[in-house]
């Protein structure tokens, strides 16, 4: 009964915020059921309509549907993502080829695309707002897209390769966490991991009291290849053995290993495009995102990838240089690149970034430069609600405000890692912003900075502190987008086009009022020294080389794997031989400058949303690059300027040409420019 089920009645907190303390794991799959069999009657209510199609009685339904669906799903993958035991990786694993199944159905319905494509045939004459016509726009693209013009053999193989896809792609993920934190590096001796703060001594030893390993030190993986540590640790033996954890995960050989599965999850993408016409699955990918087409990604990427490697070199020989000085030299490799790195940048800028974590304290980082930011630009205001809980004791919930004193949202932050958490930082929403259902949004941001022992402060790095304004960009993003239809809500935009707030909210960092405000030093509370700042400055293009050659490398491997045909992706592959001719043929084979993500730990595309589509973070930051000089010619942290970005951007979500919604904010297209300058490739 649904009384008996807490996901089945309608949550009784603010936002509808979910009443996580009274779900259990056993009422998700119930749950789960009842929302797939509403959704399905309620859309069949829609095609039983004996009138011809019109927007009221096709589209207006169909946005009405699958609420129970949508809210039942959002409030357990925001559960899976950050705090997955075991019972609920079962539950996801039972999950994922139940929901492709549901999400087949509706999408490829031969009864609802007639009705849709009617619509969309008429369009013309039809009297409709700008976002009721980009709604009918929408759905008749994303149905055909999905493959429901197909005929029926078609689709059931279609199908078919849905639903596999997603048992690998949920098997990757799972496959992926659990290596990552079998590989977690347990230090005997503190000597080992000379070079760390005080308060990365005491993450480490609380992570390994919480494996039940008192006495030692656990340093856990980050997502990405490398390790902030890196940088720090003056043992070369310790350095190497945290960055071959790194690198070998998802492919040991063991019951983890992700090789085979990402092989097959590549045969099928590649099978599927073919059977909806497309060489490849990044051809399909792209003809439904900003780019249009792999050419154009590929185009960006090698224009970018040769200067960007020439300058990693440059930077890899003042490495060698300064290795070559010391008493007893040896050949720079990966594990040291970091740590040399800080060397150089100390002797070129008097610049030690791992002695400013004193000055960025979570908490205030938080309050005083992310909430500040966004308090200054837009006028929102935020308060703490202590009376609401998230789907873990360290969540913290917010009430967030508009300057007239209206609601808006909540936001949530989950701050530290744990192993039940994936890798990495996301933002996500529970509660979708709908005029249409009369809803307010939830969003969530995920990071996962080591968690201090009890009465310790959380020091942030810096690279932790321009995570936390990114993934609020996205948070603002999610909260601002106000819509009429649930399919445009928050961040429901091009994937090429998602990264793109996200990135621009970094701007704050560094902003004077801002970076005043928030960093200040947990003794003494003085402010960042002033020539700190400016050597901060001075040294935003030092390193990036280095950084976007990984990244780009990155990008390219994913848009190697996706642009095989079925032909090619049938073939016998080596993973590791097939990463190395990649690398090789867009330049960026250099051994110390290692891909920021190898294949078998790639979640980004083989357990995310990124397939095909991790460039769409150079592409967004062409926007970004553009968008901040923006910032800067019209007086930068000003309302109005803040109005001018909510209103012309953030707040359409995904309700207009992403495109034309930049152009009616800049005035003009994006130039890139600006970019290369940042990246220092301008030459």
């Amino acid at each position: 009964m649904p009384n008996e089920n807490p996901l089945l009645s309608p949550s009784t907190l603010p936002y509808g915020l979910p009443e996580y303390a009274a779900i259990r794991p056993e009422h998700y799959l119930p749950a789960f059921e009842q929302a797939f069999a509403d959704h399905t009657r309620e859309v069949a209510a829609i095609t039983r309509v004996r009138s011809m199609p019109t927007f009221e009685n096709t589209l207006v339904p169909l946005e009405e549907s699958g609420r129970l669906l949508g809210d039942v799903a959002r409030t357990f993958y925001t559960v899976s993502s950050a705090d997955a035991t075991a019972e609920i990786q079962e539950i996801e694993e039972q999950l994922a080829p139940l929901m492709s199944a549901h999400q087949d159905s509706i999408q490829l319905d031969s009864d609802l695309f007639w009705r849709i494509r009617t619509i969309h045939e008429q369009l013309v004459e039809l009297d409709l707002t700008p976002e009721q016509r980009y709604l009918v726009v929408r759905h008749h693209t994303e149905m055909a897209h999905a493959g429901a013009g197909l005929d029926d053999p078609a689709k059931q193989r279609l199908t078919e390769l849905n639903q596999r896809l997603s048992t690998l792609t949920t098997q990757f993920e799972k496959n992926l966490l659990a290596d990552t934190n079998d590989l977690a590096i347990v230090f005997d001796d503190a000597s080992e991991l000379d070079g760390l703060s005080e308060g990365e001594l005491s993450a480490a030893a609380q992570a390994a009291a919480d494996r039940g390993l008192e006495g030692k030190w656990v340093v856990t993986l980050t997502l990405f290849t490398g390790h902030p540590y890196l940088s720090s640790l003056t043992d070369r033996g310790s350095r190497a053995r945290l960055l071959a954890a790194s690198r070998s995960r998802g492919s040991r050989g063991n019951e983890h290993d992700n090789r085979a599965t990402l092989l097959e999850i590549v045969r099928l993408r590649a099978e599927r495009a073919a059977l909806l016409g497309y060489d490849s699955h990044a051809a399909y990918i792209t003809s439904d995102e900003t780019a249009g087409s792999p050419a154009a990604v590929h185009d960006l990427l090698r224009r970018l990838a040769a200067p960007a490697a020439r300058n990693a070199r440059r930077e890899q020989a003042k490495l060698q240089a300064l290795i070559d000085a010391e008493p007893e030299p040896f050949a720079l490799e990966a594990h040291d690149w970091a740590f040399y790195t800080e060397k150089v940048r100390a002797a070129e800028y008097d610049l030690d970034r791992a002695a400013l974590r004193p000055w960025f304290e979570a908490e205030r980082v938080l309050q005083d430069g992310v909430f500040r930011a966004a308090t200054d630009l837009y006028g929102v205001t935020f308060a703490e609600r202590a009376d609401l809980g998230g789907y873990h004791p360290d969540t913290r919930v917010f009430e967030i405000h508009n300057a007239d004193g209206s609601p808006l949202g909540l936001y949530i932050l989950d701050l530290y890692t744990r192993d039940t958490k994936r890798g990495g930082a996301w933002m996500n929403s529970i509660v979708l912003q709908s005029r249409l259902r009369g809803t307010q949004p939830i969003v969530v941001n995920n990071l996962n900075v080591p968690k201090p022992a009890e009465g310790r402060p959380t020091l942030l790095s810096l690279d932790e502190v321009t995570t936390l304004f990114h993934e609020f960009g996205h948070a603002l993003h999610g909260l601002f987008a106000t819509v009429t239809y649930p399919h445009f809500a928050g961040t429901n935009v091009y994937r090429d086009f998602v990264e793109f707030p996200s990135q621009v909210n970094e701007m704050w960092i560094y902003w004077p009022e801002i970076l005043a405000s928030y960093a200040r030093h947990i003794d003494t509370d003085e402010p960042l020294p002033a020539e700190v700042v400016e050597k901060l400055h001075a040294s935003e293009a030092f390193n990036q080389g280095f950084a976007t050659s990984e990244y780009l490398a990155a990008a390219w491997l994913d848009q190697a794997w996706h642009s095989l045909s079925v032909d090619g992706a049938a073939a016998d592959i080596d993973v590791a031989d097939f990463e190395a001719a990649a690398l090789s043929d867009i330049g960026l084979d250099n051994a110390v400058v290692p891909t920021r993500y190898s294949s078998t730990y790639f979640a980004h595309v083989f357990s995310g949303g990124y397939s095909a589509g991790y460039y769409s973070y150079i592409w967004s930051e062409v926007l970004d690059a553009d968008t901040v000089e923006w910032f800067r010619e019209n007086g930068g942290l000003r309302r109005e300027n803040g109005d001018r970005f909510r209103g012309r951007l953030l707040g359409v979500g995904g309700s207009k040409d992403p495109l034309e919604a930049y152009r009616d904010f800049r005035g003009r297209d994006a130039e890139i420019q600006p970019l290369l300058e940042r990246r220092g490739l301008a030459g």
